[in-house]
């Protein structure tokens, strides 16, 4: 096929490109993705067709209506007009360069290939990264229609739950490969993960506080060793997680805060405040708060996986709305505020007999 077209110099911004990948290796990720754009760059660029003159669709090019866009070279031109682009005076457009593109891995080449050579050429700042994500298979199998095997996500959430099918697909698999949704994990990560490790853990500490403390936070008295572990481990989690967070490692993120969640599981068992309840009404009512200060951090840090359960547990944990952002994690809340009555947050899931 042979026609009239416009055609950007791709060819003229190979060493620029490789350059850009070698001394900015947070631009693009995963490792595998950037591996990946690096050796098709070095086999070498050819210009890139950015106009056509066969049909009529498409957007029109300036001062010459017999061409229009090729797709790529519109399409990706959209996070900048979005933003009131060519007005660099426009009120949205600080917030370009973009923190990050978050984009499917088989449009990669698209992204980190033409788009930031787009952008040198227009000598416009590029994006701080371009991450690929991976698909979604289903019980092992690429979702297809014709196989019929694609699962609305508006299913899942009426059986399982909103935040439940959030926490799933950030905490399966590793964000950025391949990931297989699977029935069987998800209810999995539902009873042990958010059941059992969290939803225990709340709801015995916070029953043990409101039978035994008046339904009001108790305070801190003198610290064991085992205390001040457990709050130390607390208050490192919001770098711990900042860390995983700024390479995109969302599960490994998630496994920081459950790190917290089995030692609050562990030391709770190891202090026995039920026990302590018989003979040292001091040190149960300490043994509440550290577990109290712990969960606090938790339900914290995780709003932006479980924001609505959350909401729930930091209504129970007697946390005001004013205090629910990261930079309140330094500031301890007063002892003898009033706690509503607990409830559960993560109901165990049984299958139905005739989904078994």
């Amino acid at each position: 096929m042979r026609e009239p077209s416009y055609f950007f110099r791709l060819s003229a911004f190979e060493d620029r490109l490789l350059g850009l990948y070698e001394q900015h290796p947070e631009f693009l990720g995963p490792s595998g993705r950037r591996n990946e754009i690096v050796s098709f760059v070095k086999q070498g660029l050819k210009d890139l067709s950015i106009s056509r003159t066969s049909f009529k669709w498409g957007i029109p090019v300036p001062n010459d209506p017999g061409h229009v866009m090729y797709v790529w070279f519109d399409a990706l031109t959209n996070y900048l007009s979005a933003l009131g682009y060519p007005d660099e005076n426009a009120e949205h457009m600080k917030y370009w360069p973009a923190s990050a593109h978050i984009v499917g891995k088989d449009i990669i080449r698209f992204h980190a290939v033409f788009w930031p050579a787009f952008l040198m050429a227009a000598e416009i700042d590029l994006p701080q990264s371009v991450y690929a994500n991976g698909w979604w298979t289903i019980e092992g199998e690429k979702m297809s229609k014709s196989v019929g095997n694609v699962i609305d996500p508006r299913d899942l959430v009426q059986s399982f739950g909103l935040d439940p099918v959030r926490f799933f697909l950030l905490r399966e698999v590793p964000f950025g490969g391949d990931s297989d949704l699977s029935r069987r994990s998800l209810i999995n990560r539902l009873n042990v993960e958010l059941a059992n490790d969290l939803g225990n853990l709340a709801q015995r500490t916070l029953s043990l506080i409101a039978r035994n403390c008046d339904a009001s936070l108790p305070a801190f008295d003198t610290l064991s060793e085992d205390d001040t572990t457990l709050l130390a481990s607390a208050s490192l989690l919001p770098d711990l997680m900042r860390g995983q967070l700024a390479r995109f490692a969302l599960t490994d993120a998630l496994e920081e805060v459950w790190k917290l969640i089995r030692a609050c599981n562990s030391y709770i068992d190891r202090q026995a405040p039920w026990a302590l309840k018989k003979t040292d009404l001091v040190r149960m009512a300490t043994v509440l708060r550290v577990l109290h200060e712990a969960l606090r951090h938790i339900a914290i840090l995780l709003q932006p996986y479980m924001p609505g359960t959350m909401d729930k547990l930091l209504i129970q944990l007697g946390v005001a709305q004013d205090k629910r952002d990261f930079a309140s994690l330094a500031e301890s809340l007063e002892a003898g505020i009033a706690l509503p009555a607990p409830q559960g947050l993560f109901p165990r899931y049984v299958e139905p007999e005739s989904a078994a």
